[in-house]
Parts: C-alpha cells; sequence; structure tokens
C-alpha cells in the first residue's frame, strides 16, 4: 500500500466526495475539512482512517480508501509538525523579542510550573500535556509585553497533581529569590486541580511586600474555548498594578470573558471540574476582580474590593519561612467510617492529621478514644467541616465537647486542604510533636492567616 506522508501534528485538508452533511462546501459533491491530525493508533496507508482536529475544537474521523488525487478522497498537507528541537532553535530571536525592556514599565517575574494553561494536546498521544515554556506563554500572549517587562522560566514541567510539599518549598524559595532580586510582582502559572494546595503553602511561608499570583486554565491554549491568555492578562495586572502584597489567585470570575476574580490564597478553592469559572472564595469574599473586554485589551483594570483585609505594597519586609513536615494526612469521616483509619496514620509516623468531620465539627463517639490517643502521643489532631462554609464549633454537641475533652484542635472557618497546608507549616515552625509543643501548634493553627 501506499504510504501518505503525513503524521500526528501536520496540518491537513481533506477533499472528499458529499458522502454526509457539514464542511465547507468547495464544488458541487465536494466537501473540505481542515485540521491537525490526530494520533489514532492507525497508520496513514490507504485504507485506513485518520482523526483530525478541526478549529472549532471537535475531531471528525475520515476514511481514507483510496485516498489520492484522482478518486474520492484527496489529502493535502498544509504544513508539518515542527519538532521541539528545530522551535528552540527557531525562538532564539523571538524569545531576544519577548525580553526586550520597555521604559516605565514595572518588573514582573513568570514562573512556570506546567498545568493546563502551559499544555497544549500532544500529537504523539492525542493526551493534554505541560509543553509550553514561560517565553512560549509570553510569546502567545503578547498584551503581557504591554503590561509589564517580564523575565520568565520553567521552574517545574508537571500536571499539578504530581505536585509535592518539597515541591512547594522550592517554589516558595524561587519567588523569593525573584523579588529579592527586583521583582515587582510574581505571577505563578499552575494546574488547576491542586492550585488552592499551592496557594496556600506560597501564603503560609512567604511573607511578600509585593503581589504573588497564581494562575491557571481550564482549557489549553489550542482549544477555541480557552481562558488561558485572559486569565494570564488579569493576572500580570494584578501583579503589576495593583496595591497588594499577599498570596493571591486569579481565574475566570464568569463562564463569560468579562472579569477574573481575585482570590486570598487560603481561602480559594476550586469548585466545579471544568468550569472556566470554577474557582471560589470561601468563607470570604474574593478580595477584588479584573474587569476586561477581549475587544480592548488595553482597558483591562483591577478593582479592589472596599472592606477588603488585603495588605498593601511595601506594608512588610521580605521573608521565608520554608520549612515544612510534610508527613500529615487528611482524613473524611464518614457514618460507619473505621476509627483505625486514624490509628493508622499515628502507627505510620505521621507527625499531624486533619479530620474533615461532618457539620460543626463531628465524628462518631468511637472515634473519640483513637482522637485521645493521637494527642497522648504528640500528633496534633484538627478538625475541619466536610460542608466547607461556616466554623467548626466543638461545643455544641456532646461528642463535640468529648472531642474537645481528647485534645481535638478546631480548625476554625478553614478549608479541609487549607489546615492541612498549614498544620504541616505549622509543625515545620515548632520542630517537631510532643505534649510540649501541642499548645504551640493549636495557638498556630487557630491564628487567622
Amino acid at each position: 500500500m501506499q504510504k501518505l506522508e503525513f503524521g500526528g501534528g501536520d496540518r491537513v485538508r481533506v477533499r472528499k466526495r458529499r458522502e454526509c452533511s457539514g464542511g465547507e462546501g468547495e464544488g458541487e459533491g465536494v466537501v473540505t475539512y481542515e485540521g491537525v491530525v490526530m494520533p489514532t493508533g492507525a497508520s496513514s496507508e490507504r485504507g485506513e482512517k485518520i482523526v483530525i482536529k478541526l478549529e472549532s475544537g471537535y475531531n471528525i474521523g475520515v476514511r481514507l480508501e483510496d485516498a489520492d488525487a484522482e478518486t474520492e478522497v484527496e489529502v493535502e498537507v498544509v504544513s508539518k509538525v515542527v519538532s521541539r528541537a528545530e522551535a528552540l532553535k527557531e525562538g532564539e530571536k523571538k524569545e531576544k523579542q519577548v525580553r526586550e525592556l520597555k521604559d516605565g514599565l514595572p518588573s514582573l517575574s513568570f514562573l512556570s510550573t506546567g498545568g493546563t494553561i502551559a499544555s497544549k494536546v500532544d500529537y504523539r498521544t492525542g493526551a493534554v500535556s505541560p509543553q509550553f515554556s514561560t517565553e512560549d506563554i509570553l510569546e502567545a500572549v503578547p498584551e503581557l509585553g504591554e503590561i509589564a517587562n517580564i523575565r520568565g522560566r520553567v521552574v517545574y514541567s508537571l500536571l499539578s497533581e504530581n505536585m509535592r510539599a518539597e515541591y512547594w518549598q522550592r517554589l516558595a524559595r524561587e519567588v523569593f529569590n525573584e523579588i529579592k532580586n527586583g521583582a515587582e510582582g510574581v505571577v505563578v502559572t499552575h494546574g488547576t486541580d491542586t492550585l488552592g494546595y499551592t496557594a496556600a503553602a506560597l501564603s503560609f511561608m512567604l511573607q511578600t511586600p509585593v503581589p504573588v499570583v497564581l494562575v491557571g486554565s481550564q482549557r489549553s491554549s489550542d482549544r477555541p474555548s480557552s481562558d488561558a491568555a485572559m486569565n494570564a492578562i488579569c493576572a500580570a495586572k494584578v501583579a503589576a498594578c495593583s496595591d497588594l502584597a499577599e498570596v493571591v489567585v486569579v481565574m475566570h470570575g464568569s463562564t463569560s470573558d468579562d472579569f477574573c476574580l481575585v482570590h486570598r490564597g487560603t481561602r480559594v478553592r476550586k469548585m466545579h471540574t471544568s468550569a472556566r469559572d470554577a474557582f471560589r472564595s470561601v468563607n470570604e469574599t474574593p478580595i477584588g476582580r479584573v474587569l476586561y473586554d477581549p475587544n480592548d485589551v488595553g482597558s483591562t483594570k483591577v478593582e479592589l474590593f472596599s472592606g477588603s483585609r488585603n495588605r498593601k505594597r511595601g506594608e512588610q519586609e521580605l521573608e521565608l519561612r520554608d520549612k515544612f513536615e510534610a508527613r500529615c494526612g487528611l482524613v473524611k469521616f464518614y457514618p460507619g467510617a473505621d476509627p483505625a483509619v486514624l490509628d493508622f496514620f499515628v502507627e505510620q509516623g505521621y507527625k499531624g492529621v486533619v479530620l474533615e468531620g461532618t457539620g460543626l465539627g463531628h465524628v462518631s463517639a468511637d472515634w473519640i478514644p483513637s482522637v485521645a490517643r493521637a494527642v497522648k502521643r504528640g500528633v496534633p489532631v484538627v478538625m475541619t467541616s466536610q460542608c466547607l462554609h461556616g466554623r467548626i464549633c466543638d461545643r455544641v454537641y456532646d461528642t463535640g465537647r468529648d472531642l474537645l475533652r481528647a485534645g481535638v484542635i478546631e480548625g476554625g472557618d478553614l478549608l479541609p486542604e487549607t489546615a492541612l497546608v498549614k498544620l504541616m507549616w505549622v509543625l515545620g515552625q515548632t520542630g517537631g510533636t510532643g505534649e510540649s509543643e501541642l499548645e504551640k501548634v493549636r495557638r498556630l493553627m487557630q491564628e487567622k492567616e
């Protein structure tokens, strides 16, 4: 069989006799499709099929029986995929252009950790994977160069479910060094799945005199519905122009391209799997919003809400406290849950445990002896609520009062994941566990972050 000269990632134009509806007419009885070849596991020999991604973002399959110019299907290669090595070589000049400084603009640092905002479809596998460097993002969103003088680099290139406590620590050090070296704001691009964890970790580790903005996207840059460009522009605007000096998250505020919300790093949660406005502030209103007009990007404007308890630029000195105790666990209670789960964490050497209890912060009565044993061994147990909204109060019902007598620490209105990250950080500051340390841990956990 004749081998057709195209492969995954190549852009092709397919002309086919009209056998189904759709497509763009090109003469009588002919339909034309153009898109990028996706990997299908099949070869591109005659008699096989190919799958191409259209400009709309949808995929279609095309059968290649007798695919040549004289019969019913013709495949024309519009452009060949460029290898990463070729792209890097070709992009050296473009990189210099991206880094060109402009008088009067603030200095920002962009640090990339991967995630959807730094991803596109990998045409070898068909999956979305991190492939863009920070320079790629800057080149793809040239409007960023009108907001600030930006220097950027890759810290990690991974999907955020692969984040670990030691990665948070390294990232905090990188942000610290950027600010120490003169950055007037830092933007961290990050996957959305665990963005809230990283935002909380940076919030606890860094005392910053400038904005540190985490941003992601729900849809990759090569999709027509991508939110990557708008989110990046709004994040840069907050980092460059706002009177903030703390860690925040900037993401779409609605399903339209009209504004982004600014969330405090310890109060934000991803509340939807795929919606562009998935992020919400919990137990606190957002700090502000960024008004955005896709037809006039230059008019993008940051509005801070009155009454928000935000820290202002230059209000505090730069400080890094990056010690972490990663051996902490998060346990979700459910009806009938076996308290042996908590015993297991303690026996395995975990230094602290966050419980995600019901309502005001409850577990069943048979868990109370396990809580008491953990506390007696110097392992702090922090109570949070599955309700997410509202505060823990273990003084209302008998079970709650018994938990307090057993030594449980009330987690206030912290999100369970924020409480986990805070406990890791607190244990890093106290230097260990033990009965003498528990009161210090309790005090730090209950301080307003």
